[in-house]
């Protein structure tokens, strides 16, 4: 039997990277699943793929972890057979740019807080209470090693981390005595769209953050947060910081 067969696994962000891996690792452990995303045709279409190769449930929602009366309309409204959620996938989550705090755009702060910190709480609030009610989940955040040590340039971003880090911790405490773990997995240099996004669109600039490296791929993070999901009912991951090899913080990177 597969570790997770018949287990409700609510992601979001699934449209890509991170979200769109771990997807399909927890398919192929049986779970069942609620994909979300601002993104709804790629949610459509990582479903039908995860349908015909693993045969599991997936339903699929458009759903802005910023917007919170579309979370409170896509939870508040999943059909009874997807309402007890056994795992949380906090992963949606973003950065923007790379510019000194006092030189920076607040746009993209605004953007940061409200889907890196906000988005998290509103999904965690929606779900968390049937979670602590039947004295059964698990939640898992995708945290960053900027949630651990701020870098230059990052200083928002990393902000937004390390209240990712505080959240999970104090989660934690709260649901010590309700049977629900929470996780938080925290990557280093991952090659996904992340710096195509926080570049805005700038490819060539995105390459360059991994140049030289190799970085850690969605499917390795995936590998975390499915391994975070898979102890046995008494082991809680606390906290995972993964990394690339050649990457021993935030500041020190080997490039050939």
């Amino acid at each position: 039997m597969k570790k997770l067969e018949g287990k409700i696994v609510f992601i979001t962000g699934a449209s890509s990277g991170i979200g769109e891996a771990s997807a399909i690792a927890f398919a192929s452990e049986g779970a069942n699943l609620i994909l979300s995303a601002r993104r709804l045709d790629r949610v459509i279409q990582l479903a039908h793929k995860i349908k015909e190769n693993f045969g599991v449930k997936v339903t699929t929602f458009k759903m802005d972890v910023t917007n919170i009366s579309e979370i409170e309309s896509v939870i508040g409204n999943l059909p009874q057979e997807w309402k007890k959620i056994d795992i949380l996938l906090n992963n949606a989550g973003l950065g923007r740019g790379l510019s000194k705090v006092y030189e920076d755009d607040p746009s993209g702060w605004e953007e940061m807080i409200d889907t890196n910190i906000k988005g998290l709480l509103y999904v965690t609030r929606k779900i968390v209470p049937g979670m602590a009610e039947r004295k059964s989940g698990h939640v898992i955040n995708l945290g960053s090693i900027a949630g651990h040590m701020a870098y230059p340039g990052g200083g928002v971003y990393c902000a937004t981390k390390h209240a990712v880090k505080a959240i999970s911790d104090a989660l934690r405490m709260e649901l010590v005595d309700k049977n629900v773990r929470v996780s938080s997995v925290d990557p280093g240099m991952v090659e996904t769209e992340f710096s195509i996004v926080r570049f805005h669109g700038d490819t060539e600039r995105a390459k360059n953050v991994y140049k030289g490296v190799q970085p850690l791929t969605a499917e390795d993070i995936a590998d975390a947060v499915l391994f975070c999901a898979t102890r046995k009912p008494h082991v809680n991951i606390n906290e995972m910081i993964i990394m690339p090899s050649v990457q021993a913080n935030a500041f020190v990177t080997h490039r050939e």
